[in-house]
């Protein structure tokens, strides 16, 4: 390590501990703005770690301190042991807490062997299960006062469509083709007046099952500000981030295991379960439960007095609709899904098996691609911003029968009447 990079080492390291000795500070204060600067993620030169223990700070905080504030003491120390196996380092320590957070009540021989499994050990090294105790030991009587409670409180939005909040909730068998199959009931409420933009129930929780019942929202209610789903891998895709982005809605994800922030949904769901499915026949189908659902939101749900607000969901929703924005009236296109594929030199682009042609000056070029998933054979293709219309599905036989002008790329005129009538070229007229 060539001294240019210790004196940037030394020099981060007072930016992280910089706060912590220009302010007066009590302990608790002092303890809480470690653990928070713990938290972060850091650029640290030299290394591509992220993190910095609150163990790691504070020795840099003593070594400033006791060298009467000199920033040389900030600098690393040559290490004589290199190459040699070391100690755990602070980013394996991190890991590992960050994993029992998510997964407190993971064994702790478990909890390292998803540590190796998902490559998140450094390379080379090997944590002990002695070790891991006495990390997890260490971080937890740290922790003990401060993690048994959390700051939780209520809100409410301002305005209608100010939030909504989305979520699945799973639902009674239904009959399809002679059979049961297990339902989804894909629900959408408003923070605000707890009407509820759309509900339906599905036989998939995927996510083309969501954005149908999310366009329906959507076309019913007018554009929310701000959407609260939780962490589901539906609500974490690009194209589901793309499309709220594109209509101005902000994609807020709850903190993990952490219902709490959704309560008003889930409030709705236990009403569902209590009010709704304990009367329904064990055999219904899936257009039947709907129909019902519908119906008993209409007459039991929006129009029934609320015992939070003490209005009907309906009636609030209404006070201040002049705050309610209104879906655009291309809205299908805003869902339209986003794939990139490069044109071959025969002009052909594939999607899901389908081919098309695309223009002739895009060959080579790797475009980008919109379509619905209701109408495959529909897609608009985008090359740097510009749109270049709507490509033409490929015709295998045509194509066959079809000259082109070597110049232009652009079909000649020719007789395909004969083809057409299920002749061949060569037979003989009468």
């Amino acid at each position: 390590m060539d001294d240019k990079l210790r004196e940037e080492i030394g020099l981060f390291r007072y930016g992280v501990i910089s706060e912590l000795v220009s302010s007066r500070l009590d302990p608790g204060e002092l303890t809480q703005l470690i653990n928070n600067k713990s938290e972060q993620r850091w650029h640290i030169p030299g290394t591509s770690r992220t993190r910095i223990s609150s163990a790691t700070i504070r020795r840099w905080l003593r070594l400033y301190e006791n060298s009467n504030r000199k920033l040389s003491s900030l600098y690393p120390v040559r290490r004589c042991d290199r190459g040699l196996n070391r100690s755990i380092d602070e980013e394996t320590v991190a890991v590992l807490i960050r994993l029992r957070k998510q997964k407190p009540t993971l064994p702790v021989n478990r909890l390292i062997e998803e540590l190796s499994a998902k490559s998140l050990l450094p390379s080379g090294v090997r944590l002990s299960l002695t070790t891991a105790y006495r990390i997890l030991k260490r971080e937890a009587g740290k922790n003990s006062l401060s993690s048994s409670k959390t700051d939780r409180r209520r809100y409410e939005a301002e305005f209608p469509n100010d939030i909504w909040q989305s979520d699945v909730m799973h639902g009674p068998k239904v009959r399809v083709n002679g059979g049961m199959r297990k339902t989804y009931l894909i629900a959408f409420l408003d923070d605000h007046s707890r009407l509820i933009p759309h509900g339906e129930f599905f036989l998939s929780e995927r996510l083309a099952s969501w954005l149908s019942a999310f366009r329906q929202a959507l076309c019913t209610r007018g554009l929310p500000r701000k959407l609260y789903v939780d962490n589901g891998a539906a609500f974490r895709s690009r194209h589901l981030e793309r499309i709220c982005a594109s209509l101005g809605i902000a994609l807020i994800h709850s903190a993990p295991y952490t219902p709490q922030g959704r309560g008003k949904i889930e409030r709705l769901f236990r009403t569902v379960r209590s009010r709704f499915l304990q009367h329904l026949d064990s055999s219904l189908t899936l257009t039947e439960i709907n129909r019902l659902f519908e119906q008993w939101l209409e007459t039991d749900y929006q129009h029934k007095l609320h015992s939070v607000t003490a209005m009907t969901p309906f009636n609030r929703f209404a006070a201040h609709v002049e705050m309610v924005r209104a879906a655009p009236a291309n809205l299908e296109d805003y869902f339209r899904k986003e794939v990139r594929r490069r044109v071959s030199k025969d002009r052909v682009v594939t999607i899901d098996g389908r081919l098309f042609e695309a223009p002739t000056q895009l060959i080579g070029e790797r475009v980008r691609l919109l379509f619905n998933e209701q109408k495959p054979h529909q897609v608009e293709v985008f090359f740097k911003g510009h749109s270049y219309g709507l490509l033409i599905p490929v015709d295998l036989g045509v194509n066959c029968t079809v000259k082109r002008d070597k110049n232009s790329g652009e079909r000649l005129q020719t007789d395909e009447q004969a083809w057409r009538q299920g002749q061949l070229p060569f037979t003989k007229k009468e």
